[in-house]
């Protein structure tokens, strides 16, 4: 499934963590795909199946 980056970063700076949004914003392609990018969300403390399921198995609309 593939996530804006905007909602991810946002995900895990209302986690508390300024520095690691930073650097997801950094990081992150601007479409993020939960089963490529896996790793990487799993680099900061996000898991990409609860991500995925946090959205109902609906993908967001992504221009």
């Amino acid at each position: 499934m593939q996530i804006p980056k905007g909602m991810v970063v946002e995900r895990i700076r209302s986690s508390g963590s300024a520095d690691a949004a930073a650097r997801a914003d950094a990081e992150l392609p601007e479409k993020v795909d939960t089963e490529r990018d896996a790793d990487l969300l799993r680099s900061f403390d996000l898991d990409p199946q609860e991500l995925a399921d946090g959205l109902g198995g609906q993908a967001p609309a992504i221009g």
